[in-house]
């Protein structure tokens, strides 16, 4: 049997053995964001598994999620849980091999079908790097069944009562799980690019779009996690923070976005890579490009600054260098 045979079959044998009202919804596109009334009309429906993300470095569920979630949310955590790991380099926060992420998925009770709702504190634009780096893990496995749920838990706790204040919405404490099951991924290359691959484009004269803050862009900052402080060659500064609304975890909407993008002179359209250093801001920009703008030709650089200022042959330009970037545009 020739393989795509073999993948309609599988699927067509899967979504024939759910309920019909399920199975229609494991067919159906689902948006990359959702607001927080989708979110209510939705707990308990089947086939939706909304997933917390909030929480310190602890490996137990985090007195935020237990104080109070969304019914019938479970919890991951981002930073230990197994969503991102050093490579052989050294390098933090790689995407792990694709046997790690299926079995971390899996654990947590995602099966294939299942409509999972990404639910990220939503205090900042860095805290919705949290929702955009996890679902661009999931996007780069292969499964586009997943949604952010845009302005966070921040936002679904918003309404409150004036006298008790308790909120509004519906929420259980304490901690929920799902049995565990299996979780098979479909690994797209494509959206992976190395070292090598970067420096290809970037000599090419590819979009490259730095979504750090602007100290670091221009080399007056550095995570300590790099070598050097500067950005790659040529690229254009897109701060993470400008594409949320008053540094909060709600996306701006699409006419604003772009005049954002006109502004920090970087195409809607056509190839680009974001990088920030380990490839957590940059998610953000990725997500606005490829998810909320429509560029499918947006990728991301997972090893960042981290990655790149880590070869001493590559090149950095920033202010204290001696190279400072070109073309910058400053909010100030």
């Amino acid at each position: 049997m020739r393989p795509w045979i073999a993948v309609i079959a599988a699927v067509f044998l899967f979504t024939a053995t759910l309920p019909g009202d399920v199975r229609a919804q494991a067919t159906k596109p689902v948006p990359p964001l959702v607001d927080v009334d989708w979110v209510k009309s939705q707990i308990g429906a089947p086939g939706v598994v909304f997933l917390d993300l909030r929480g310190g470095p602890k490996r137990q569920p985090d007195r935020t999620y237990l104080s109070g979630h969304v019914p019938g949310a479970i919890w991951t955590n981002y930073g230990k849980g197994g969503w991102r790991v050093k490579d052989k380099r050294g390098t933090p926060g790689m995407l792990p091999p694709v046997d790690r992420l299926e079995k971390l998925i899996g654990g947590l009770g995602i099966g294939n079908g299942d409509h999972v709702v990404l639910l990220p504190g939503g205090g900042s634009a860095r805290d919705m790097g949290v929702a955009t780096r996890v679902f661009w893990t999931f996007k780069v496995l292969g499964y586009d069944r997943v949604s952010i749920l845009d302005g966070g838990m921040r936002a679904y706790f918003a309404d409150r009562d004036k006298k008790t204040g308790r909120p509004l919405n519906p929420f259980e404490t304490g901690g929920t799980k799902r049995p565990p099951t299996t979780f098979e991924a479909d690994l797209r290359r494509d959206m992976l690019v190395d070292r090598g691959a970067v420096k290809t484009f970037a000599d090419g004269g590819g979009r490259m779009v730095d979504n750090r803050p602007d100290s670091q862009f221009l080399g007056l900052r550095k995570s300590s996690k790099a070598k050097r402080a500067g950005t790659i060659p040529d690229a254009r500064n897109l701060p993470l923070d400008w594409l949320t609304q008053g540094g909060v975890a709600k996306f701006r909407d699409r006419a604003e976005l772009e005049k954002i993008y006109a502004f920090a002179g970087i195409e809607t359209e056509g190839e680009q890579i974001n990088f920030c250093n380990t490839g957590h801001m940059a998610s953000l920009g990725w997500f606005v490009s490829s998810q909320l703008l429509g560029n499918d030709r947006a990728r991301l650089y997972d090893g960042s600054m981290v990655d790149w200022s880590g070869d001493a042959a590559l090149p950095v330009q920033g202010i204290l260098s001696g190279t400072p970037p070109k073309d910058v545009v400053s909010p100030y």
